[in-house]
């Protein structure tokens, strides 16, 4: 009878979210935007070229306005029951884990260890799981490391099943003291002998790191020999292998690093992805795949339950292409926050989230280039074709056309036998005359290869799912303030660019595909961010023009219409603080968020949208920067400084607005109060406080001081600005 009852209940439920406050605010704002457009509009005669370049720079935040007001405005998520899951489905679906990693000094290889060591460890059926990690920096520190981690997951995984453990990554779960739930002296045993071999396995690979150059590269280790990163034959292992598909062992565990050449492009990460799905689709082929990076450990260890009871809950087990679970973080909790809690949850209302490129659930055959109007006429496949689309091997071709014709794989208990072909199909050339990162896997063409292989799938009609649980399903390591963070959102720029000034664009998805309307607009939202630094940019740069030309941008404190950007300054900043309490988060977070939010615009977005120009031209060539990995998060606050061009654009920023105060008081003492308003100096105020990182870099010295040859090139840039700025007051 409970059965029966639990066969009828869905697996999960869409859960929409009541957000009348926040769509009248939103409103508010823009119709204040749109007050304060026709002002300048109706009174542009009457005013210079400030008011001019203000009357831009607004009509671009009011675009972007309503770009954010449609991807929140339908917040939506989906609530899981992974009980009814187990009781419903006697034989869970077999799924495929990615592990991708490629520099082992900025990428630790404790950190790839831990990822591991918690997939392995999830609540779902050993046998029907499987884990492949991609080495694209081919180091035989990281085969070590992962040898070494699969001996300890033998004893983790058991003691993880029996004990409920919550947290399955180990430098997360061993604490300097004891469990706080101890009761069990076993327990309280067991644990203290776990953690003895978890510091065994990091002092393990911590000497090994200390001294990888001297690798005995003997017996399993031969194959690394006379290897260097970017020219290399594959190399395929199997690490562990669950021949009996018996729940006490642990899954499989594989070892990739595909072929690299010198004059062989390999795309960098969406290369090493198409590798894994082929290796994978000859040794286990499960329908689904989940792809993390190799610092996003498995938080929660429901989260593989959790996602089938959406691919599996939905109609037909059709409607979602993948289920993506967003970002967070360990270190930095309130990072990503607030952008999951309502742009996210919003976007999800619409046609789904973006692929982030991490903690993703994908269907095979929506990868091997499936679209939603084919499900029905699913059935045999020609085998030119498909020779034509997977290349030529034989073997993989047979895999690929058992999942487009919907056989779901079973267990594989013998993947060793596919090491020969495995070996094939990551070599660097098997790619040539086939449709893979084209129509198949995921797609070149831009850096943001995550972004455009998700709005291909979008513009085929899938939609996809958003998995929410709590505690969080994956948890990361945040990139370092600095260099570092600066290269990261600077890539991150150009990809989105790459993709906006592509073929693939979403104006073209919605026009010849089957991108929805507000997708379009969320697709845009995201893909602009490179260009908003010019708008944004010369925004801040307004105020400290004015009053160094003795001119102004805003009315004057005595005209009535001067409440139209005061309210609209007030009313957003409250808005937006009381979406950071609304979250759980203090005013300080909001405070450093909105500072960085400035500082990254002006600067690491400036450089991605020159970056992606030049490729446009020519001029340069897509370059994908690894981002670092910090083990240790007290490490993660430090803001550091160095010569990068990075910090060219907010010191200079700094420097010109500490200009034109002094110009004012000048002015001031000189001829008295006309011209520049009070609001000028206000805005020029709150810029310096948004940049006031800078201001304080100038006084400090060692890595948190800003260096020499940054502020003599700041302050070249500050004289030129003064210099333009009392040439346009002269013409005036």
């Amino acid at each position: 009878m409970a059965n029966t009852k639990s066969s009828c209940l869905p697996l999960y439920e869409k859960v929409f979210h009541k957000n009348t406050y926040h769509r009248a605010l939103d409103v508010i704002i823009l119709f204040l935007l749109l007050c304060l457009l026709f002002y300048r509009l109706s009174t542009l005669k009457n005013h210079g070229f400030a008011w001019f370049l203000a009357f831009l720079c607004e009509s671009c935040f009011t675009f972007i306005w309503i770009l954010i007001v449609n991807c929140k405005w339908t917040p939506l998520t989906y609530k899981t029951y992974p009980q009814r899951l187990q009781e419903r489905i006697q034989e869970l679906p077999p799924v495929d884990m990615f592990v991708t990693t490629a520099d082992a000094e900025l990428e630790p290889p404790i950190i790839t260890v831990n990822t591991v060591l918690s997939l392995l460890a999830v609540d779902y059926p050993v046998h029907k799981l499987a884990c492949y990690v991609s080495d694209d920096a081919c180091s035989p520190l990281n085969f070590y490391s992962l040898v070494e981690a699969s001996k300890f997951a033998k004893l983790w995984v058991p003691f993880c099943k029996k004990y409920n453990v919550q947290i399955r990554a180990p430098f997360r779960y061993f604490p300097d003291s004891e469990p706080s739930d101890s009761s069990s002296g076993e327990l309280l045993q067991d644990w203290k002998n776990m953690k003895k071999e978890y510091e065994k396995l990091s002092q393990n690979i911590e000497h090994a790191a200390k001294r990888s150059s001297l690798f005995d590269l003997t017996g399993e280790m031969t194959v690394f020999s006379n290897t260097e990163r970017m020219n290399h034959p594959t190399i395929v292992k199997v690490i562990s292998e669950n021949r009996g598909g018996l729940s006490d062992e642990i899954p499989h565990l594989v070892y990739i690093s595909r072929e690299k050449r010198p004059k062989h492009p390999h795309h960098y990460k969406a290369g090493a992805m198409n590798v894994l799905t082929r290796v994978s689709g000859l040794m286990t082929n499960a329908p689904f795949m989940l792809n993390v990076d190799c610092d996003m450990y498995a938080n929660n260890p429901e989260i593989v339950l959790q996602a089938m009871c959406l691919h599996l809950g939905s109609k037909n087990e059709n409607e979602f292409a993948f289920i993506q679970s967003p970002q967070y973080f360990y270190d930095r909790p309130e990072n990503l926050c607030i952008l999951n809690e309502y742009i996210g949850k919003g976007i999800v209302g619409i046609q789904g989230p973006f692929y982030q490129g991490t903690g993703a659930f994908h269907r095979r055959d929506v990868v091997y280039g499936l679209c939603l109007d084919q499900i029905e006429h699913q059935g045999n496949i020609v085998e030119d074709e498909l020779l034509k689309k997977f290349g030529n091997s034989k073997e993989f071709i047979k895999s690929a056309a058992q999942t487009l014709e919907g056989k779901t794989g079973g267990y594989s208990s013998n993947i060793s036998r596919s090491l020969d072909e495995a070996h094939r199909v990551a070599d660097c050339g098997y790619e040539y005359g086939s449709s893979w990162g084209d129509e198949v896997g995921c797609l070149y063409g831009a850096t943001a290869e995550d972004n455009l292989t998700g709005l291909v799938i979008h513009s085929k009609g899938w939609r996809s799912g958003y998995c929410l649980p709590i505690p969080h399903a994956f948890l990361g390591c945040a990139s370092p303030s600095g260099p570092a963070g600066m290269r990261q959102q600077k890539r991150w720029a150009t990809g989105l660019l790459e993709i906006l000034f592509s073929k693939r664009n979403p104006i073209l998805a919605t026009l010849i595909g089957k991108l929805q309307f507000r997708q379009c607009l969320a697709y845009l939202w995201i893909l602009t961010w490179g260009l908003r630094s010019i708008p944004e940019l010369c925004y801040i740069a307004l105020p400290a023009y004015c009053i160094i030309t003795n001119s102004t941008f805003l009315p004057k404190v005595q005209e009535p219409t001067v409440l139209i950007p005061l309210a609209l300054f007030v009313i957003y900043k409250l808005y937006t603080l009381l979406e950071y309490i609304q979250a759980g988060l203090s005013i300080r977070s909001w405070w450093v968020n909105n500072c960085m939010a400035r500082i990254v615009t002006t600067s690491a977005w400036l450089f991605g949208l020159v970056n992606a120009a030049l490729e446009q031209f020519g001029f340069s060539e897509a370059v994908f920067e690894i981002t670092q990995k910090i083990h240790r998060p007290s490490d993660v606050d430090e803001v550091m400084f160095d010569d990068s061009p990075f910090f060219v654009p907010g010191t200079t920023i700094i420097l010109v607005h500490l200009a034109a105060w002094a110009t004012g008081l000048l002015r001031l003492q000189s001829q008295g109060a006309h011209g520049s308003g009070l609001g000028d100096y206000f805005c020029s105020v709150y810029v310096v406080l948004c940049f006031f990182p800078f201001l304080r870099g100038l006084f400090m010295t060692g890595k948190k001081g800003i260096p020499w040859s940054t502020i003599c090139k700041s302050t070249a840039l500050a004289l030129l600005f003064v210099q333009w700025c009392k040439m346009m007051s002269s013409v005036n």
